[in-house]
């Protein structure tokens, strides 16, 4: 029995470091949504999945409009994220990164770029899925969309330095060629949803729905 656990310990250190990356941010995941999950106050209602239908489509439209594509992937668009960081702000973070899940596949027959299944969890379903962080921290809606900015930015900067470092110019660091390229397209993003958030007609939106929904979740 001891020699078959040694055998499976051996076989788990010689994954290669993307897989155990992936593995470990799926058990993570796991973990989290468990959690979640116990509260039995939590229930996915109609409202909830209607307004989650809703918001994974408008962030589905807005992310064809693309104000600049980076050559090397990714692009800059009118707040394609605010919707689902607003809907993780309203249901919580559970119902947040299910959306976010559920646009990462819309996002993988939009625009499909796989070269690893490894990164194909941390570009689509993980990157996405991360926008849920927004319904961690409801109070201030700025910190919610850094929230969400943070966690795609930290999949993408994963899946950067593990697979796109050929890319990177010669003689630059891979870490910061990711840093560079993620931080800037993620980073941009976000700042505009920050924005488009605080405007007067985005807020008085806002407070209509949130009378209309209740977000003690």
């Amino acid at each position: 029995m001891l020699e078959k656990l040694f055998k499976m310990f051996e076989k788990l250190f010689e994954l290669k470091p993307e897989v155990l990356v992936v593995l470990s941010l799926l058990i993570i995941l796991a973990v989290v949504l468990s959690y979640l999950g116990r509260n039995r106050n939590f229930k996915f209602d109609t409202k909830i999945i209607v307004y989650g239908s809703l918001c994974v489509a408008l962030s589905f439209v807005l992310s064809y409009i693309r104000i600049y594509r980076f050559p090397q992937g990714g692009s800059i668009t009118p707040a394609a994220m605010l919707p689902l960081i607003l809907y993780a702000v309203m249901f919580g973070p559970l119902p947040g990164i299910i959306a976010g899940f559920a646009f990462g596949m819309l996002r993988l027959m939009q625009d499909p770029y796989i070269i690893h299944w490894a990164q194909f969890f941390l570009d689509y379903p993980l990157a996405y899925g991360a926008l849920g962080l927004a319904g961690f921290y409801r109070k201030n809606l700025a910190v919610s969309c850094v929230l969400a900015g943070f966690g795609r930015f930290l999949m993408s900067f994963l899946s950067g330095v593990l697979f796109f470092g050929i890319y990177a110019p010669e003689g630059m660091n891979v870490w910061l060629y990711s840093l560079t390229v993620n931080g800037i397209g993620i980073g941009v993003n976000t700042l505009i949803c920050i924005v488009i958030a605080f405007l007067p007609q985005i807020q008085s939106a806002i407070k209509q729905i949130q009378r209309a929904v209740p977000v003690d979740r």
